[in-house]
């Protein structure tokens, strides 16, 4: 019997589903703004995955802000990637670039203490 994990990549919200999936989500919700062009994003993506698996608690999702451009301005995610950290429907940290593992995790630790 295989104990291999299958990594899938973190789900996606849109314009239409941000407001139900974010906004009115219970508990703390980091959203990924990205988009395909952006080399840094796919740089990421391993990074938010692992993030993922490690802390149950946090919901990760990804927002193309190509084709969201209403929700990437109102958040100015005008810089790609930018993370997001949203509780209660309320922005309470942003983290801009991408960054290795230990300093994410350094950034999440302060933002969500």
């Amino acid at each position: 019997m295989s104990m291999k994990q299958s990594r899938s990549p973190l789900p996606s919200v849109t314009d239409d589903t941000f407001q139900g999936e974010v906004l009115e989500a219970p508990g703390t919700t980091i959203v990924e703004f990205w988009a395909e062009w952006c080399g840094p994003c796919r740089a990421l993506g391993p990074i938010l995955e692992t993030v993922q698996e490690e802390r149950p608690e946090l919901r990760l999702l990804k927002l193309n802000a190509d084709e969201n451009m209403d929700t990437a301005v109102a958040y100015r995610a005008m810089a790609l990637p930018v993370l997001k950290v949203f509780r209660q429907g309320e922005v309470i940290g942003t983290i801009i670039g991408a960054k290795p593992k230990p300093a994410l995790d350094q950034e999440l630790a302060r933002i969500l203490t």
